[in-house]
């Protein structure tokens, strides 16, 4: 154990170097999941027959590859086409755009979840469709969704781990060379378990302190359904 303490005790500042760099990674990918996945979910919902092929595939092409693949097409394979990014800018664009697909289908719930009759009352009262999802609509979804975004912010923290195959300095990258430098694999990767641990937790009471704070008071999700 004392061992172990010692190790981790030399590694640890080195080792959060990598975590500030996965947050930054987390933060980024979610926030351009968002500012996809939520236009591409209310297409879905709103966009009528013309649009929503094209969200079909969005979808289809981002849940139906892993990620790792998404990953090197975009790392690798891009710059045959005269496409280049940075490892920063490929990793961010890679988890971003996956996330995207994921989120649009949880905002795409949360929206479904709202009545009906809530678009009929705001119409009935001269306001546009537009009007009506921005301000009655959208207000709703957006506090309805957090539950079920929860578990992609969860995710998100764990996915990022993948980039270390093109070399971004996460956590895991750290993690890999202290290993090889110091012949500690164990210790290493154990103390990487802890980080992961201590985050999500972390994360987890955060998430479900706003779950609680920005309930929908008597609406139990997904039971209004369409």
């Amino acid at each position: 154990m004392n061992e172990f303490l010692a190790y981790a005790a030399m590694a640890l500042p080195e080792m959060l170097q990598g975590t500030v760099i996965t947050l930054k990674l987390t933060a980024g990918a979610l926030l351009i999941g968002i500012l996809i996945g939520l236009p591409l979910s209310l297409v879905r919902v709103y966009g009528g027959k013309l649009l929503q092929p094209f969200c079909s595939a969005y979808l289809t092409l981002f849940r139906g590859t892993p990620l790792l693949v998404q990953l090197f097409v975009v790392y690798y394979g891009l710059p045959e086409l005269g496409i280049s990014f940075s490892r920063m800018t490929a990793a961010f664009l890679t988890l971003g755009c996956n996330s995207a697909a994921y989120q649009c289908e949880y905002f795409r719930g949360a929206i479904q979840a709202v009545s009906k009759g809530q678009m009929r009352a705001a119409r009935g009262i001269g306001m546009s469709k537009l009007q009506g999802i921005r301000h009655i609509i959208l207000p709703q979804a957006l506090r309805l969704v957090i539950p079920a975004w929860s578990n992609e912010f969860i995710a998100m923290v764990k996915y990022t781990a993948i980039v270390f195959l093109i070399a971004v300095p996460d956590l895991m990258s750290r993690a890999k060379i202290l290993s090889s430098q110091n012949f500690a694999p164990i210790q290493t990767y154990i103390l990487v378990a802890l980080i992961y641990l201590v985050l999500v937790g972390t994360l987890s009471l955060g998430l479900h302190f706003v779950q609680q704070r920005l309930a929908v008071p008597g609406f139990d999700f997904g039971q209004d359904a369409r």
